[in-house]
């Protein structure tokens, strides 16, 4: 079976699920034979609910239309996420009432932590993410299977390039602070953190490049004791996510 360029492949029980509530447009789901019966009911509930057409087929085709081996024996294609711009971002944060939360990734080319990172920013309250033309992992099947469905939730903004992303966003009125192992310590920053922020973190083998860094209001480093020197970076995206967050709520409630 062929498929049009621009149709995207979803992967796995709960991201098409996801899918589904979130409103995205579904062309059809395919459901491995062998998985027919209680593994799936809820799925094939919800699919005869929204009218989704539904195909069964062996479980050696799917395997072999699939990319992504952990598939569950459900595969649905769909329309590609679509991106948006910052100020679409900057609009939903002040639509929500609160204070621009972004998040700009720069070099970070695993999907998986790109996945991960969008889970995190999306349940933090994260407002977008920003992420350059080049130097980064797409927005595929799995990103979106990684971030257990919070990438049909979370808005994304593609940028030329770190660089002009955070000139832009200067411009716009937002602070931008980049996570750098030479910055200053997050506990201890007096820095306001409840002002509009947009958080850069690099690729964990490179971090953020020179020019980056030479762009950002502040660097912060999260504190460690251990013997390793560094953090996965969909860890450390929530460890500056809820700071910042935290602050924020103490400013609230003082």
């Amino acid at each position: 079976m062929g498929r049009h360029e621009r149709e995207e492949i979803l992967a796995g029980r709960n991201p098409v699920m996801e899918a589904i509530k979130a409103g995205r447009r579904l062309k059809k789901v395919i459901i491995a034979e062998e998985t027919r019966g209680s593994q799936v009911k809820a799925l094939e509930d919800l699919l005869r609910k929204q009218g989704i057409p539904v195909e069964y087929w062996a479980r050696r085709e799917v395997d072999r239309f699939s990319a992504i081996p952990k598939h569950q024996g459900v595969l649905a294609l769909a329309e590609p996420l679509s991106t948006v711009t910052t100020d679409d971002l900057l609009a939903r944060a002040r639509r929500q009432e609160e204070t621009p939360l972004l998040f700009l990734l720069d070099g970070v080319e695993d999907p998986h932590n790109l996945g991960s990172i969008i889970r995190t920013a999306e349940v933090g309250g994260a407002h977008g993410l920003l992420l350059p033309e080049r130097r980064s992992a797409g927005l595929n099947a799995t990103v979106l299977k990684a971030s257990a469905g919070a990438g049909n939730y979370l808005p994304v903004a593609m940028v030329k390039n770190t660089v002009r992303g955070i000139e832009e966003l200067k411009t716009k009125g937002c602070w931008v602070i980049g996570a750098d192992q030479n910055g200053a310590d997050l506990w201890t920053t007096t820095f306001d953190l409840t002002l509009p922020l947009c958080l850069v973190l690099g690729s964990e083998g490179k971090g953020i490049s020179r020019l980056a860094k030479e762009k950002c209001d502040l660097l912060l480093r999260i504190p460690m004791w251990g013997r390793v020197s560094s953090l996965n970076v969909s860890v450390a995206a929530g460890i500056l996510l809820y700071e910042v967050r935290r602050r924020r709520q103490v400013r609230l409630q003082g």
